[in-house]
């Protein structure tokens, strides 16, 4: 039986719907000589700033028992470099492509809008990367604020391609804030990235990261993603949502559609293999048919239905 895979996103139809997480496949098409990237539904870039930025000290990144931390710091080429040297890249290997921007002002998210209008006939959606430590207010990030979520999205507004806000699960507001990601023009959410952690070393005595904190993702944070897709869907059932955080096989992306995700990132997993955003990708087809489901947006949201 074939299996209708394709997906929509706010106003954006996708033919299907597994895509690379931000911050996990590189700036460009690194991952072409293992996935065709034009099978996937996007390519989502590591997040830009407007000018280059070096990232953390290290180190940088440390295996966890069920995922891994990471202190990288948003290292980044900034947005008109990565136009000129990585963006030609992914376009001619037919990649849809998603471009993660971030700042650490509302004035910095505006300065790296406008440096992507040169580039929005290439591209598809900009994904505003909103946890970050939000210096214009304080030490809390964008994401755990409806109010500096809401200016970040309006500096975004002279943005002509559909604009998704990347949310953080480390508030217990985050229903609050994607309601406010709406009102201020979002068309969907990205739920979830990292959620804050750290290790120490116990020989040092002192934090292993060169950051001191980190970013947890893969495997561990998982229940939390889906936890949350099914608070925002419940909550706000006409957001379109992109559900991320630990999806390693079919079945964690079918939970996180059943959650009431429309498609879903695929992050940490490509580090122990590169192919997984592919493998995933065919394991939800053999599963749909397993199940005997003819699409795969029946399954979206299918855990809210009663009777």
């Amino acid at each position: 039986m074939p299996v209708d895979l394709s997906t929509t996103i706010g106003s954006l139809e996708f033919p299907a719907p597994v895509m690379t997480a931000a911050g996990t496949a590189g700036h460009g098409a690194e991952l072409s000589a293992y996935v065709d990237l034009s099978s996937l539904g996007a390519v989502v870039v590591k997040s830009l700033s407007a000018e280059p930025w070096p990232g953390n000290p290290a180190p940088r990144v440390h295996q966890t028992p069920s995922g891994m931390l990471n202190s990288v710091g948003l290292q980044g080429p900034g947005v008109a470099v990565w136009v000129r040297d990585e963006l030609p890249g992914l376009v001619e290997r037919g990649a849809r492509v998603v471009v993660s921007i971030w700042g650490r002002s509302v004035e910095d998210y505006a300065a790296a809008a406008r440096s992507l209008r040169a580039a929005e006939d290439r591209i598809v959606a900009v994904e505003v990367n909103l946890s970050c430590p939000n210096l214009d207010g304080g030490a809390h990030l964008f994401a755990h604020d409806p109010v500096a979520t809401t200016d970040v999205l309006r500096s975004t507004e002279m943005l002509e391609v559909p604009r998704w806000a990347k949310l953080s699960a480390n508030t217990d507001r985050v229903v609050e804030v994607a309601r406010a990601a709406q009102s201020a023009g979002a068309e969907a959410v990205t739920l979830i990235n990292t959620l804050i952690g750290m290790i120490i070393d116990t020989e040092s005595r002192r934090p292993l990261l060169g950051g001191v904190s980190g970013g947890l993702s893969g495997a561990a944070i998982h229940p939390v993603a889906v936890r949350t897709v099914y608070e925002v869907r419940k909550a706000i059932p006409d957001l379109a949502i992109v559900g991320a955080g630990g999806v390693t096989d079919a079945i964690t992306a079918i939970e996180l559609i059943l959650a009431g995700a429309s498609a879903v990132q695929v992050g940490t997993a490509t580090f122990a293999d590169p192919r997984a955003v592919a493998k995933i990708l065919d394991g939800l087809r053999t599963w749909c048919e397993a199940h005997e489901v003819s699409q795969l947006r029946d399954l979206i949201g299918g855990a809210h239905q009663t009777g």
